[in-house]
């Protein structure tokens, strides 16, 4: 059983309610749902945020669209995972963030399949030298593993989740995928004002044609948008 959990809430620090913008005639949260909902490992998908009230219409725009929420402690994320985990059983989850409305399913799905293959507790898409866009990160996590970092966890794990797990070389089995390509200072995340522009942008020019649009149609499409490679400063291709 792989259970993956989006973490998301309205509080953004940068950008307030970022999750609730539209792209393409929905809220931000959902068009990454979409994408996620396409995973061929995923066994099932909940949405983690908060109990403050200021959640509340996070948690059910996305309960209307039958995705399950849980809502759990604003402040310790990481309580908010184990909790989420105690409400659905798994072997496996899936830490996803609700900043990546460019979530690749494909790229996924490798990284579950990677984590599985070394048989490890803890891996990811983002290893210390990252290739993959920022935007498009996976980790993935044995139950136990979870359940053991968050038995006596930092400060920083209890607002990063895996902190002491991706830290913890010494304790857990790890496994990181990368790519050949160096993709690393590519950023396909949603931060700032200037992020949401640019993945509007990408929206707009692909959602009509194609719903389920890659990332290499993303590349390609940014090939033929010389305007958007460097959009707000930073690389985009």
């Amino acid at each position: 059983m792989i259970l993956a959990v989006l973490q998301a809430r309205m509080t953004s620090t940068r950008l307030p309610g970022k999750v609730m913008l539209p792209l393409a005639g929905a809220p931000m949260i959902l068009r990454q749902v979409e994408r996620v909902a396409r995973s061929r490992r995923i066994d099932r998908l909940v949405l983690a945020t908060s109990v403050d009230p200021s959640d509340d219409i996070l948690a059910e725009t996305v309960e209307r669209e039958g995705v399950a929420v849980f809502r759990g402690p604003l402040a310790d994320v990481q309580a908010r995972f184990i909790a989420a985990l105690d409400a659905y059983p798994a072997d496996h989850l899936v830490r996803l963030t609700g900043d990546c409305p460019l979530a690749d399913p494909h790229l996924i799905d490798a990284t579950i399949a990677h984590v599985l293959a070394y048989d490890a507790d803890y891996g990811s898409n983002t290893p210390p030298h990252r290739t993959f866009p920022k935007g498009l990160d996976v980790e993935v996590m044995t139950a136990k593993a979870l359940r053991e970092a968050a038995e006596s966890p930092t400060d920083e794990a209890r607002q990063h989740v895996t902190w002491d797990l991706h830290r913890g070389a010494h304790r857990w089995k790890q496994a990181f995928l990368s790519q050949a390509m160096h993709e690393g200072e590519v950023r396909w995340t949603v931060d700032r004002p200037d992020d949401y522009a640019f993945v509007s942008a990408v929206y707009d020019g692909l959602y009509p044609q194609n719903h389920a649009f890659s990332s290499l149609d993303i590349r390609t499409f940014l090939r033929r948008r010389p305007d958007l490679a460097t959009y707000g400063g930073d690389r985009r291709l």
